[in-house]
């Protein structure tokens, strides 16, 4: 079978609960809304959407053996990815995240690490795993595994193979440019979030960050900033910075993911970078606007009609 993209890193299966105030005290219980289960992962999340947005996917990553794993494979093959390059590890549980969502969207999270911390790509999977001409790695920071030197060999080899490199992490810390830096020349779109840019450059603009990742080694820089858009920014010096589409928020899980995979569509289909940049704000937009990182998506032409028709923010 021919891919599109593989999609390799963190697979989580998230629960999620909205609107969640307060949690109730002692053993008393409160009444949400809704309540929905969802792959989910700067990977999972990332596949679903893509599949969503019509591309060919491989599925690379870590689940365990209890039923978590089986909602998470089920799923995976329903929205039609392809989960030969999943691992099925006995003996640990699935990577999971309870998500409390707030009425502004924001959302709390507990996180049991799981399968993911156990995940690794073998050499005799490599001709699989690197031979579609997309390769996304996503979840660097919970992938004890992968995270440093396997990531490092994996995305140098997949240059060495002609690949389109993109990339996200999952959150910042002291530790994080020593797990990234070595990764970066290999990158050819590195798409964190710009908290997570300052983060790990100490820089404050936009500018500043996108130049500490290009002395680096990276080629191009795409930002998500929030409430005032996304940025591009290449090496060698094109800028575009479009404005957030206009929309009710429900919650911004998977909002970075769905980015991601609109980013990767936008790439397959060979937009130019501004409606490439657009194309992966309405993916984020459109799941923006339910519950869950599988949320608003339909289609690519859905996503597109979004995208040309739905009002941006205005710059304050």
């Amino acid at each position: 079978m021919s891919h599109d993209v593989s999609v390799i890193g963190l697979y989580i299966l998230d629960v999620l609960g909205r609107p969640v105030d307060a949690i109730p005290p002692g053993g008393q219980v409160d009444f949400i809304d809704e309540i929905r289960l969802t792959v989910a992962g700067t990977a999972g999340g990332t596949v679903v959407d893509l599949a969503k947005l019509g591309l060919n996917c491989l599925a690379v990553g870590a689940v365990g053996d209890d039923e978590k794993a089986d909602f998470v494979l089920t799923t995976l093959r329903r929205f039609g990815v392809d989960t030969a390059g999943m691992q099925q590890l006995e003996g640990v549980s699935t990577s999971a995240t309870i998500l409390n969502i707030r009425r502004d969207g924001s959302r709390p999270a507990l996180h049991a690490r799981g399968a993911s911390d156990h995940f690794e790509v073998a050499d005799a999977a490599l001709d699989a795993v690197l031979a579609p001409p997309i390769v996304h790695l996503g979840g660097t920071g919970l992938l004890a595994k992968l995270d440093g030197e396997p990531s490092r060999k994996l995305l140098a080899e997949a240059k060495r193979r002609g690949r389109t490199v993109t990339f996200d992490l999952l959150g910042a810390g002291p530790q994080t440019l020593g797990l990234i830096e070595p990764l970066l020349p290999h990158i050819d779109y590195f798409m964190p979030s710009i908290e997570e840019a300052r983060e790990i450059s100490g820089a404050v603009d936009v500018g500043a960050a996108a130049a500490f990742f290009f002395g680096r080694g990276v080629k191009q820089c795409v930002f998500t900033l929030g409430g005032d858009g996304a940025c591009f920014i290449s090496a060698s010096g094109e800028t575009v910075h479009q404005p957030a589409y206009a929309i009710k928020v429900v919650d911004t899980t998977g909002c970075g993911d769905a980015f991601d995979a609109g980013f990767i569509a936008a790439l397959h289909h060979r937009m130019d970078i501004p409606k490439a940049l657009a194309f992966a704000q309405a993916s984020a937009a459109l799941v923006a606007t339910g519950l869950g990182s599988d949320a608003g998506i339909r289609s690519f032409q859905d996503t597109l009609t979004f995208m040309n028709e739905a009002p941006r923010r205005i710059a304050s």
